[in-house]
């Protein structure tokens, strides 16, 4: 039977299932395999919210959804073309999700009555069934027992045969994307290397699933997305969490500091801990501690003694660090606190993104306790801002919180990543040692930035004295005196606020340099902006775009460049805390939110509403 190949300039494909399934590794696979192609990408995973949610539930379903394409890509797609469910429950929680016409490959094997009454469809529903009925294009494939007939001469028991299914799946979706699967078969190889007889099972599985697709008559069409047209360079495909770890290792590297991260594993940040343990050879060290305030006493320990100092957790972990983080910024020394954000309040909602504390990373302490907080707008974006946080950070002796969400943390996108001496070199003022003749050392003495030097514990002649209590201006020591910590108080806010000299200024990345309407986003929101403001300005409406990277201090020229436009709109995962922000600090511009807090990333078509809706303000 001959086969039509349609082109296509992008496509969005979303893998559910169980828990158990494997779908996190059959898509970040895929992923993988189209990244080396040479498409432009942008994902999705969708974990359950529950670690040992009930078999078949749809509690228990575990997502993965990537946008690929031949043009650029900013987001993982509001809705997909192709979803592929392992059983009821994964067609149940996700076919919200597929568009009008799309095509559902499905498992039938996951469809029977108990997987139906798992799922909670009625007694009556037969849901393949009325699919077929509703417009959509249905593949209707038994998994397993295709499965299993792939691997019957293998003698491996049937636990292990069924958890080749999503192999067996993978190798069907290369074959209707004509992707090659050597990646992917490189990848089993070597991931089972001590195991080689499931190694050989998974690529069976694999080489059946991609010889099924080209064999049967189920399929009519095969699909093919060209490469990118993008800058020319060495690319790697990174989630989030990798570039955080590979920016810091870079960051320790340019500062020739030690790197040490005191953490407690919490989702989504736990990667973080994982990625920079396997890194000791680059003079990095972690320590899992046995709470959070142990994890941030650990570190600022490091930073006092001299290392670069990081701990890394979420919304609920931030709020038992923050104590902490007023002893740091009290010491006035160099500390990275990395918060991953995920939906809150109190443990919320683990796997699901938000940005719901950037309030809290900007007022969430004891006292007046002004901390630099910044944002990255993407995966990739990950590693330039966590080296800015370290530069601020040592450069300025103040703690720095970098707020990055689930989204951008488990998300993935290809990454132009640069060579080590194209980053700049990180300057490290250590306070020399002095003679019993020199004038009594004051370890708050400060520069023309309001910076003190940094006093590395065991340096002739730089005895002191720490604590959380307030300081004398100058010697350190401990001052009950109004007027000493009236003066204290404004010396850290002003300290915290020139850093607003050393950081670039405000620019505007997509539309016109003034006009009629400006989106302004912060964190995750970028790439669905981004995406909103392209589609609207190709129709011809002229919008703006800037994203702000430097949430405190903001960048010097942000009133001038609000100046430019009559309408300013402010999208967020969250219920409004930028547009706070800007209230507060910009009182003559009026601002406009657009909020959604459901825990996932922004939809372009609900955005792009809101712009339009902006444009008669």
């Amino acid at each position: 039977m001959s086969v039509k190949i349609t082109e296509k300039d992008d496509v969005t494909i979303r893998f559910a299932g169980d828990s158990g399934d494997g779908m996190q590794l059959t898509g970040s696979q895929f992923t993988n395999t189209t990244a080396l192609a040479g498409n432009d990408l942008s994902t999705l995973p969708d974990y359950p919210a529950e670690i040992r949610a009930p078999q078949g539930t749809v509690a228990g379903v575990s997502g993965f959804q990537i946008h690929f394409g031949s043009k650029a890509i900013h987001t993982p797609g509001d809705s997909c073309d192709v979803l592929v469910v392992m059983n009821a429950a994964a067609l149940k929680a996700n076919l919200k999700y597929l568009k009008a016409g799309g095509i559902i490959i499905a498992n039938v094997d996951g469809f029977g009555k108990r997987d139906l009454s798992l799922a909670k469809y009625g007694p009556e529903d037969k849901p393949l069934e009325q699919i077929q009925t509703s417009g959509y294009g249905l593949i209707q494939l038994d998994v397993t027992k295709l499965t299993r007939a792939a691997l019957a001469d293998t003698g491996l028991p049937p636990k292990d045969v069924d958890r080749c299914k999503n192999m067996f799946v993978l190798g069907v979706i290369y074959w209707l994307f004509s992707r090659d699967i050597k990646v992917t078969q490189t990848f089993i190889e070597k991931k089972f290397s001590r195991k080689a007889e499931i190694a050989e099972a998974n690529v069976l599985a694999l080489k059946a699933g991609y010889a099924y697709g080209g064999a049967t008559e189920l399929f009519s069409e095969r699909f093919s997305v060209q490469a990118a047209q993008i800058r020319p360079g060495t690319y790697r495909n990174i989630t989030g969490n990798e570039a955080t770890v590979i920016g810091l290792a870079a960051a320790a590297d340019k500062s020739g500091l030690p790197l040490f991260l005191g953490s407690y594993p919490i989702t989504p940040a736990s990667e973080i801990l994982h990625g920079l343990s396997k890194l000791k050879h680059y003079n990095v060290r972690t320590f899992q501690a046995e709470d959070e305030i142990a994890a941030i006493g650990s570190a600022i320990g490091a930073s006092f003694g001299g290392s670069l100092g990081v701990t890394s957790s979420s919304g609920p972990g931030i709020a038992l660090k923050t104590e902490a983080l007023t002893l740091a910024l009290m010491l006035e020394l160099p500390l990275v606190v990395i918060n991953v954000q995920r939906a809150g309040p109190s443990t919320g909602m683990p796997t699901k993104t938000e940005q719901s504390d950037l309030l809290q990373a900007v007022y969430g302490r004891a006292g007046e306790s002004p901390v630099v907080v910044l944002a990255p707008e993407s995966p990739a974006d990950c590693f330039q801002m966590i080296f800015e946080a370290c530069r601020i950070a040592i450069e300025h002796m103040i703690p720095v919180m970098f707020l990055s969400d689930g989204y951008i943390a488990n998300g993935a996108e290809p990454w132009l990543f640069p060579k080590a001496a194209e980053l700049p070199q990180i300057k490290v003022s250590f306070a020399p040692p002095r003679e019993p003749e020199d004038a009594p050392y004051l370890p708050y003495s400060r520069d023309e930035r309001l910076v003190r030097p940094w006093a590395v514990p065991g340096t002739k002649g730089l005895e002191h004295r720490i604590g959380g209590l307030e300081k004398e201006a100058g010697t350190g020591n401990i001052s009950y005196d109004p007027d000493n910590h009236h003066q204290m108080t404004l010396i850290r806010e002003q300290k915290r606020n020139n850093v607003a000299c050393n950081i670039p200024e405000q620019k505007i990345e997509e539309g016109p340099e003034s006009g009629k309407v400006l989106v302004v986003g912060w964190g995750s929101t970028h790439g669905s902006i981004k995406a909103a403001v392209n589609e609207l300005n190709a129709e011809g409406l002229a919008v703006s775009h800037t994203h702000i990277r430097y949430l405190s201090p903001f960048p010097q020229n942000l009133a001038d460049l609000f100046a430019k436009f009559e309408t300013i709109l402010v999208p967020e995962i969250n219920n409004g805390q930028l547009i706070k922000l800007l209230r507060d600090q910009f009182p003559a511009f009026t601002f406009h939110g657009f909020n959604q807090v459901k825990g996932t990333p922004l939809p372009v078509s609900a955005l792009s509403d809101a712009i339009r809706r902006a444009t008669n303000f």
